[in-house]
């Protein structure tokens, strides 16, 4: 039973080493791949329709139209049905503000006089008349106001795809924050490019506690395109525990590179609101924020209780689960198996251009040197242990287990033809001599010798028997010639 034990014991181990590239495909750490094709470009303008109602020499409408920008940064997706998550301060502004600056600009236009074209309220010194008139124009409306003015917001979402989108999709805000650095929320205006949605950002469930916990900033510095391709840049938090409004500072653990400002400058040029990616398991931490010499970063916990306002879930879809999956095989070296996977992704989103690049790299090495599908297909991929040992003890368990049956069958088969050499047992046990005494009757049949009787000697013969032939008075046992009592019931025997 031991050694049936250990053999059970070996096979055990030896299926364990066999299935170790089975289980190997683990998602590795470090990556952005996982984030980048839901990273998007946001632009957003405030369009102004603005009509001045001229009275000072002949009554005239004027009617402009003008597009003022409001910001421009990066957002991600963050559910299939094209939810995006950004910056505030990127796709909002102050209308009032912008409702001066149309003001300023078309009476500078119309009555061609010196006006600064900003968002501060101004004055015409040198004519009254228009210096009232200009003041009459500027918000809130009156009903002696000179200018009608109608504020709308345009939001352009350019997403990663290939080949670029060059108009975008229109989205509306859902929810912005409380200040320019808070998160907003957008929602396409129609249908998201794809028939099953768009690729998400996972999101994390916290943002790492340790000071200089490694992290990538993922966004675009202008619309994407052949020239445009996605910016990664590595930094590290800094001191601090989640995030909060005020958000967490960067600083590089080394000092060798003023992150801050690095980061910074990165903003201002388009990275505002771009996804700070953990290097754990490629996930989202938190979105870039601030500009100049001071980048900052506001956690995940910000993002999601903005979306929980908005009455919007983050989510996967199954572009994700599929891209993931080739994403995994593909970062272990299995191209073989990740090229069906990029190739199932670009069908359910044909424009995902990570997916794209990756399929051909995937196809380039499949099957060869670096291909460890291959390698498993051909040999059986290495362990830390080899399995020659294991295979040995195995087979000496099974030859041992055979042997030993072996053995106790030859021992039996000996104790067998010993008994079969020695005497035999009698088939039927000697009778005991009759006792007379005994309070039993024993009957003893045997055998009867027929010979060959004449008819009439047989009846004679037979009559003699019956008439010898004695029963038991009391029960009616028959009786044998020699009995003194019946065997059955203890009833003495009469003689005559």
């Amino acid at each position: 039973m031991a050694r049936l034990t250990v053999l059970a014991g070996g096979v055990v181990v030896t299926v364990a080493l066999l299935a170790i590239p089975a289980t190997a495909h683990e998602h590795p750490s470090g990556i952005t791949d996982l984030v980048t094709p839901a990273v998007v470009r946001v632009e957003a303008v405030s369009h102004v329709e603005i009509t001045l109602l001229d009275h000072v020499s002949q009554l005239r409408h004027v009617e402009r139209s003008y597009d003022f920008p409001i910001g421009q940064g990066t957002g991600i997706v963050v559910n299939p049905d094209g939810a995006i998550v950004t910056l505030t301060s990127v796709v909002k502004t102050d209308d009032e503000d912008v409702a001066v600056r149309a003001a300023n600009k078309v009476f500078a236009e119309h009555h061609d006089v010196k006006v600064p074209q900003d968002d501060k309220r101004h004055s015409v010194d040198d004519d009254p008349i228009l210096d009232r008139h200009l003041k009459d124009c500027y918000p809130p409306k009156r009903s002696t106001a000179t200018c009608i003015i109608d504020v709308t917001t345009d939001i352009t979402i350019f997403p990663n795809v290939s080949p670029a989108d060059t108009d975008g999709f229109k989205a509306e805000l859902v929810r912005a924050g409380s200040g320019p650095d808070a998160p907003a929320v957008l929602m396409p205006v129609a249908r998201a490019v794809g028939s099953v949605g768009m690729p998400t950002a996972p999101l994390a469930e916290q943002v790492p506690d340790q000071q200089g916990a490694p992290t990538s900033v993922a966004g675009f510095l202008g619309r994407p395109g052949p020239d445009v391709q996605t910016t990664v840049e590595i930094a590290h938090l800094g001191k601090g525990g989640g995030a909060g409004e005020k958000g967490r500072p960067f600083g590089d653990p080394d000092k060798k590179v003023d992150e801050p400002a690095k980061l910074g400058g990165l903003a201002d040029r388009g990275l505002a609101g771009a996804p700070v990616i953990g290097d754990k398991d490629g996930h989202v931490v938190g979105l870039l924020i601030g500009g100049g010499k001071e980048a900052k970063m506001i956690g995940v916990r910000e993002i999601t209780s903005t979306l929980s306002k908005a009455g919007i879930a983050a989510r996967r879809g199954a572009i994700d689960a599929a891209f993931e999956a080739a994403l995994t095989r593909y970062h272990t070296k299995y191209y073989t198996e990740a090229a069906p996977g990029f190739q199932r992704v670009l069908e359910l989103y044909p424009g995902n251009v990570v997916a794209a690049d990756l399929l051909k790299v995937a196809l380039a090495k499949r099957g060869g040197p670096e291909d460890e599908g291959t390698k498993r297909t051909v040999a059986p991929a290495s362990s830390g242990l080899p399995l020659w040992p294991f295979i040995v003890a195995a087979s000496v368990l099974f030859l041992a287990a055979a042997v030993g049956a072996f053995l106790l069958w030859r021992r039996h088969r000996a104790g067998d033809r010993a008994d079969d050499h020695g005497q035999a047992p009698p088939l039927v046990p000697p009778q005991q001599a009759y006792d007379e005494g005994a309070d039993q009757t024993v009957m003893v049949r045997r055998s009867p010798q027929f010979t060959a009787v004449p008819q009439q000697q047989q009846q004679q013969v037979l009559t003699a028997q019956e008439s010898s032939v004695k029963f038991c008075t009391a029960c009616g046992m028959r009786l044998g010639q020699a009995h003194r009592f019946c065997g059955y019931c203890g009833q003495p025997i009469e003689t005559s």
